[in-house]
């Protein structure tokens, strides 16, 4: 049956206030066929975009099953990264206001006697980053073997961080027979894997082929030298009618330098990116949440798992180089049936990288004509390696070496393959 109301679930009437306190009228598409599965017991695998109410459809099913009488956990939610788990044990939270059921989130970055005061004083759903639970069971603090419903939330996001093993360990201590859901942007080889080994039977959803190319979010792109790129930006954010806006940069350094430079200008911008303390990313993060910060300048990792509603304007200052990820940013905007605007920067360097994106989603992601002041170019130096003469694309910082394109290029490769490892287990360690 085509579920096309809430009316149709059967729902208890304190979930169906909290659904009205939301001000929702008909479900989402994978609300509509996820959520009938899940209250009648069915495993399910759904492949659905952000902002289309995943959390609803696995949590109203959760919160239902859930005994409110029981002070133990009875759900458990396993998500990336800790604002995705704030996020979720919010909604749930809301969702759950009317019925007595309490969702708490777990995850690192803050003292683990907080959590483990709020564990013993009695939690029935847990939303926690696999790191965190294992701390939490290796410590005797948290007991999973009432649990009854596991969802696995962004699953593809997990596996790529490298949690596949202490999924599987935490798996190990939930029961046998348990209800599982597992939501992710791509089925892929290793989360359909994944799925093969701990879901029994599941209903495969598939809402849409991927986050690429929603229809509600107009995609734009100016082509621009990389000098130029900070005066377009402010073009922008100057003629573009910018309410609120992500800025994506490619590292923590240039989005630390972005913002700096943004607010020098006298735009209302802070950074977000892995460098950041967990109070200082929750600072920004809130102050973004709440409408008091306009622009937020973040780099992928940071702003993975964001659910932040009314961002008029996705701005990439940089094509990113994974394409997924240029799918993941623009996913950001055009939440929950909103519009919204994805506007990428691309100097011609990068235009084959907008072309691989073009073909690999049969989108058209077409020119913006924008009118902006165009920097002055920098005077010919000397690279400070292989001492051939170039023209910058910036103004070199006085009594500093300047590198070429090519020797700066190699360098980078260098760096990356030296310092991967690190890199890869402090930005983990951040999220």
């Amino acid at each position: 049956m085509q579920i096309t109301s809430f009316e149709q679930l059967h729902l208890t009437p304190e979930v169906m206030q909290a659904i009205a306190d939301m001000g929702w009228e008909t479900p989402t598409p994978i609300q509509a066929e996820a959520m009938g599965p899940l209250l009648d017991g069915r495993d399910v695998l759904g492949q659905a975009q952000t902002g289309t109410g995943k959390t609803a459809a696995f949590g109203i099913p959760m919160i239902e099953r859930v005994d409110h009488r029981l002070k133990t956990v009875q759900g458990l939610v396993l998500a990336p990264t800790r604002e995705l788990a704030v996020q979720i044990a919010d909604h749930l939270n809301a969702l759950a206001s009317h019925r007595g059921v309490k969702a708490l989130p777990v995850y690192g970055g803050e003292p683990i006697q907080r959590q483990t005061r709020a564990l013993k004083q009695g939690v029935h759903i847990v939303v926690g980053t696999p790191g965190r639970i294992l701390d939490h069971l290796g410590q005797g603090t948290l007991s999973l073997r009432n649990v009854t419903t596991v969802v696995l939330d962004e699953a593809d996001r997990m596996l790529d961080m490298g949690f596949v093993a202490d999924i599987r360990r935490i798996l190990a201590d939930t029961p046998r027979q348990k209800q599982m859901g597992l939501f992710s942007a791509t089925l892929d080889r290793n989360v359909l894997q994944l799925s093969k080994e701990f879901m029994h039977h599941p209903l495969k959803l598939i809402i849409s082929r991927d986050e690429i190319a929603l229809p509600q979010i107009m995609q734009r792109y100016v082509e621009v030298e990389p000098r130029d790129k900070f005066n377009a930006l402010t073009t922008i954010l100057d003629t573009q009618r910018v309410e609120r806006a992500i800025v994506f940069a490619r590292t923590q350094r240039g989005a630390q330098r972005l913002a700096k430079m943004l607010h020098s200008r006298g735009y209302d911008a802070k950074p977000l990116h892995g460098g950041l303390t967990q109070p200082q990313r929750d600072a920004v993060t809130d102050s973004f949440r709440a409408g008091r910060l306009r622009i937020l300048v973040a780099t992928d990792v940071a702003a993975r798992g964001l659910d932040i509603h009314e961002v008029t304007h996705i701005i990439n200052h940089n094509i990113p180089e994974d394409s997924g990820n240029y799918f993941h940013r623009i996913g950001r905007t055009a939440r929950m049936d909103a519009e919204g605007t994805a506007i990428s920067l691309v100097s011609p360097d990068e235009l084959k990288d907008l072309k691989r994106i073009m073909a690999m989603t049969k989108t058209n992601i077409i020119p913006l004509e924008l009118s902006y002041s165009h920097a002055e170019e920098a005077p010919s130096t000397r690279c400070g390696k292989c001492g051939k003469e170039f023209k910058p694309t910036f103004t070199p910082p006085p009594n500093q070496p300047v590198y070429c394109p090519n020797c700066y290029r190699n360098y980078q490769n260098k760096y990356r393959s030296a310092k991967s490892l690190t890199s890869r287990a402090r930005d983990l360690h951040n999220s």
